[in-house]
Parts: C-alpha cells; sequence; structure tokens
C-alpha cells in the first residue's frame, strides 16, 4: 500500500473514533458498533440514545473539533476476554464482538485517547492532533444501517464522514461531486422526464415514459441490427420458467438469495428468470447439430429478474427488472471459443465507440477470477478453472490490452472479462462481460456432431453486448449530462412558430419531419424566448424557428446546442439531421 494511501486510510479510522467521542459526549449512553475507513473517508455505526439527523452534523462535528487538539496519541493494552466484557458491559455490540475474537483466538486490544476506550486492533495516526487539519474532514450524511448488514438485527443510525490530507484536497473532492449532481441519471432521469418508479409497482422495477422509451428503443434496434450483421440470430424465449430448469443449471443453489421467490401453478414451481442461459441451451438441444454449424450465436435481449436487496437499489443503474443484451455461442473448441471470446470483445469496443466512451477513460478491463478453495460458490474443476483463466488472460494479452485481475469475481461456471465504468458518484459497476464456460455443456449435455461423425462436448461463451439496457441508459445520461446525441435523443427537434399566424406552417414542418422518422414536437405555449430557454433546458438538439419570413421563404431557422446555423430550406435541414442521425455522429 503507498504511503498516501496507508496515511488516509489512518485518517479516516482515527476520525470514527473522534466521531465516537462527540456523539457519546453529545448523546450521553449511546453504543457504538463498528466504525471503519473506507474510500474518501469513513463510517461510524450507533444504537444512538434518541435521535441523530444530518441537521445535527454540525453540533458533532464542533464538539470532534474542540476534541481534536487533545488528542496527541493513542495508547495500546491487550487484555483478556474477562477484562473486556467487564469494561464494555454496557454495549452489547463490543461485548458481542470480543466473545467472538475471543473465541477465534484473537488478541482482545483497546485503544485508549483523551475521554474514550475503545475496542480496535490499531492503525490510526500517531499523533490526531498534529495528523489530522481540523478543516481537513467533514461530517457527510446520516442513514439507516443494520448490525453486520443483516436486515433482521437491530437499526442503527450510521454517520459517514468525508477525510482527505487537507482542506484544499476536500474542498476539490466536494466541487467534483456537487459536478457529478448535474450528471446524476436519476436526477437527470427525472428532469428530462426519462422514467420513473412507483411504490404500487414495486421497489427497483422501473417505469418508461415515452421519451425513455425512444432512447431504450434506439438502442435495441441499433444493438440487434449490429448483432445479426456479426452472425447472430436473435431468438424469443419466456420470462419464467420450471424451477427445476435452473436447479439443473446450477442458479438456483448459486443464486437462490437474488432471486425471487418461486411461484406455484399447477402444483408445479415455476421461477421468474434471473439470467438466459438455461433457455438458450434448451433451444439448443431442440434438434442434433453439427460441427459444421458452429459457432451458433444465440442472442436476446431478454427480461430478467433479480432480488437486489433494498439497500442495494439505485435509480437505473441497479434495479430488480432489467433487460439483458444477452448471447450464448456454442463452439466446437477451446480455440473456436476463444476466437469468439476475441470477436465479441470487438463488437463491446465497437458499440463503446459509438457511444463515444473511450478505454482507460471511460471504461477498462478486468480479469475475473475464481477461488480454487471456495467451492459453495464456484464449480469445482479446478483443471479447468486454470484452463479458462489461462486461455482469457493470454486472450487479453494477444490483443495487447490494459487489464487488471480480480479474484472472487467470476461467474460460478467459469472465468469473465468484465468491463467496469464507473458512474457520476465514483462507484464502479460491471457494465458489459464476456464469460468462458466449462460447466453448463456438462450440465445440459450439449453436445455435436463431429468431422468424425461422433458426438463432441461443446464449448460455450457467455457474453453482453451494450449489457442491461437500464445500466447503460444510466450510464448513458450521466455520460453526456442528458445532452443525447441527435440519434438518441428522445426529441430531436422542436418546431418554434413565432406566433398564432404561422402555426399552420409550423405544423406542416412538423408532420413532414414525422413523416421521414424525426422525432419531432411543436412548442406554441408561452413567449418564443421562454420556449428556445425551455428547449434548451429539455436538452432538445435542434430548434426551427419560423415566423413571416420563413413561412414566405417555405425555411425555417436552425439553432443547434453550439449556436444559430441560419435559415435553410427544409429539405436542406431533414438531409442535415438525417445524416447525423444515419452516421450516429
Amino acid at each position: 500500500m503507498a504511503m498516501a494511501e496507508k496515511n488516509i486510510e489512518e485518517i479516516g479510522h482515527t476520525l470514527a473514533h473522534l466521531t465516537v467521542a462527540a456523539v457519546r459526549e453529545l448523546w450521553p449512553g449511546s453504543q457504538n458498533a463498528i466504525g471503519p475507513a473506507i474510500e474518501n473517508g469513513f463510517y461510524q455505526d450507533f444504537e444512538i440514545a434518541g435521535t441523530i439527523t444530518d441537521a445535527d452534523l454540525p453540533k458533532i462535528e464542533a464538539k470532534m473539533r474542540e476534541l481534536l487538539p487533545k488528542w496527541t496519541g493513542f495508547e495500546k493494552r491487550e487484555v483478556s476476554k474477562e477484562e473486556a466484557l467487564k469494561e464494555f458491559a454496557w454495549n452489547k455490540y463490543k461485548c458481542e464482538l470480543i466473545e467472538e475474537f475471543a473465541g477465534e483466538g484473537k488478541k482482545i486490544t483497546f485503544h485508549n485517547a483523551p475521554g474514550l476506550v475503545d475496542l480496535c486492533k490499531g492503525g490510526h495516526t500517531d499523533n490526531p492532533a498534529k495528523d489530522i487539519a481540523p478543516d481537513s474532514f467533514t461530517l457527510d450524511r446520516v442513514t439507516d444501517a443494520y448490525w453486520r448488514g443483516d436486515t433482521k438485527n437491530k437499526k442503527l443510525t450510521r454517520i459517514y464522514g468525508l477525510a482527505f490530507p487537507s482542506k484544499q484536497q476536500l474542498d476539490a473532492y466536494l466541487l467534483r461531486r456537487e459536478q457529478a449532481k448535474k450528471r446524476d441519471h436519476k436526477i437527470l432521469g427525472k428532469e428530462l422526464d426519462l422514467f420513473t418508479f412507483s411504490d404500487s409497482v414495486g421497489k427497483g422495477l422501473p417505469l418508461w415514459t415515452a421519451k425513455g422509451s425512444a432512447i431504450r428503443r434506439e438502442l435495441e434496434r441499433f444493438i440487434v441490427d449490429e448483432e445479426i450483421r456479426r452472425g447472430y440470430q436473435h431468438v424469443y424465449t419466456p420470462d419464467i420458467a420450471k424451477l427445476d430448469l435452473y436447479r439443473k443449471s446450477g442458479h438456483y443453489p448459486h443464486y437462490q438469495d437474488s432471486m425471487y421467490a418461486p411461484i406455484v401453478i399447477d402444483d408445479e414451481e415455476f421461477m421468474l428468470r434471473p439470467m438466459t442461459c438455461p433457455h438458450h441451451f434448451e433451444l439448443y438441444l431442440d434438434k442434433p447439430h453439427s460441427y459444421r454449424e458452429l459457432p451458433l450465436r444465440i442472442a436476446e435481449l431478454a427480461k430478467l429478474y433479480r432480488y437486489e436487496q433494498s439497500g442495494e437499489l439505485m435509480g437505473l443503474q441497479r434495479v430488480r427488472s432489467f433487460c439483458l443484451a444477452d448471447a450464448h455461442i456454442i463452439c466446437a473448441s477451446d480455440e473456436q471459443a476463444a476466437e469468439e471470446v476475441t470477436k465479441a470483445l470487438d463488437l463491446i469496443v465497437y458499440v463503446a465507440g459509438v457511444f463515444g466512451l473511450k478505454q482507460g477513460t471511460d471504461y477498462r478491463f478486468r480479469l475475473s477470477l475464481g477461488d480454487r478453495a471456495n467451492t459453495e460458490k464456484y464449480y469445482k474443476n479446478d483443471a479447468a478453472w486454470e484452463k479458462g483463466e489461462s486461455l482469457l488472460r493470454a486472450l487479453l494479452k494477444k490483443r495487447g490490452e490494459d487489464f487488471e485481475e480480480a479474484k472472487d469475481e467470476a461467474a460460478f461456471y467459469g472465468p469473465k472479462i468484465d468491463v467496469q465504468m464507473k458512474n457520476a458518484n465514483g462507484k464502479e459497476d460491471t457494465a458489459f462481460t464476456v464469460q468462458y464456460d466449462f460447466c453448463m455443456p456438462d450440465k445440459f449435455d450439449l453436445t455435436y456432431t463431429g468431422e468424425d461423425g461422433k458426438q463432441h462436448r461443446a464449448f460455450v461463451v457467455h457474453r453482453s453486448s451494450i449489457g442491461a439496457i437500464e445500466r447503460i441508459v444510466a450510464f448513458l445520461i450521466e455520460h453526456y449530462a442528458g445532452a443525447f446525441p441527435l440519434w438518441l435523443s428522445p426529441v430531436q427537434a422542436k418546431i418554434l412558430p413565432v406566433s398564432e399566424k404561422h402555426a399552420a406552417y409550423a405544423e406542416e414542418i412538423v408532420e413532414h419531419l414525422r413523416s421521414v422518422d424525426i422525432r419531432v414536437e411543436l412548442s406554441a405555449d408561452d413567449s418564443l424566448g421562454k420556449r428556445i430557454r425551455a428547449a434548451k433546458l429539455e436538452k432538445v438538439p435542434y430548434v426551427l424557428v419560423v415566423g413571416d419570413a420563413e413561412v414566405e421563404a417555405k425555411t425555417a431557422t436552425l439553432e443547434g446546442r453550439a449556436g444559430k446555423i441560419g435559415a435553410l430550406p427544409i429539405a436542406d435541414i431533414i438531409a442535415k439531421l438525417k445524416e447525423e442521425i444515419r452516421t450516429r455522429a
């Protein structure tokens, strides 16, 4: 760990303790639970004797700054289990941890600071009063949390704090975060009327408005057409299947906690599907296949359902119902599978380029590996894991890709190459993925007739090209700050008549643009200036203003996001917009 990283982690850990001291002084009788350093700061959990809200944070901060000059160091003590339990008889959370540590044979250590004794293994700054600038930290927000992250346990109050080596770095972070809010897809999605959620429908189940649906439709058409051009066979399969299908695939035991509960119909158990793979394998098994047909690329825009925890739900980024641009490629050999992985990566890089995303800046590759020792999470076949991971690693190196490796991030049936993207708030998620599968061909007995006339085991590559439609829309909203390129904009042009007497001509233009599949709206209410400003706030790419001169000349004055273009014949305007749409500029 680099020194700068170590120092900031120590600062965060120290400030978590300082938060405990301040809260216990201000709310006597409160019990502190855990409080680690995290990226950009720390958090501390409490069972508060009373209540704490965001409005209380300045008061707690003031107390922390009052105490800080007295904190010139920590005194470490190793104590017995009995002594530790006696010291923390008032705190059930610390007592539970003490019993746990003692049972595991771990040493029980206290760290003392002026006015505070806490159970802790260490990792603080040597001299907090000297090492921590009073203006380099701030308390950020108050949220609910559950003891040990389990919703069955006591609900606690969590205080998040931000911590940096200096005030300048804290201020810079706060400025970046404020700017990121302007790109937050949850905020822009509402402002631009793209999607919504309803408690009556259910958490994590997005409702797409007409404008949001226009973006989604363009993405779906784009990827289906592109995949068909690249030799994929697009199919439709049901959103529901017998539970036994997922028992057979292994998804039910491995993903049971993130699947919806089974539905009983006619004494049989069914499941809303969390994955598409078993459906596509059943399609493959419908008839025998020859080596001449392979690779067989089966693709689908598939509706999937996963029970994400309430605390994990976040706008379109993480939902319970989503549409995945999914595909399963049945191959005749390892060599063919490797070639298909490369082609899938080519498609992903192409798609990212169309969206204007740059590798290394907007996304990065990650080789996600399994853990041979974790047989509960991963399919047991050490030789196959070694072969699959080596194949993907060699493939990435041959392509000359920059990538990092991440242990314990693989699918249960094999390693994968993930395309990682960060949202406006800096949180990273997997956007697209390509997976090597050595498990499902055995489970589903996927075979093909070889050149020798005998049956051979097939190989499988799983891949998503643009990932989940919901997640990529969230990324793109933030990437474009809501100002979508013309081909994706829900409204591509607005027609603005100067006055009522120009309305008939404006209507003619609307019909003309609509007839050539340009998404257009007429805006006639309010003053012209207000309508132009409204169109800019709605991030409409083009505005066509029509007044006396335009009616007479059969033109329209065209204005784009970059400024006024001028009066042009309607045919020329259409040609310009259609070319921009065609090229996805």
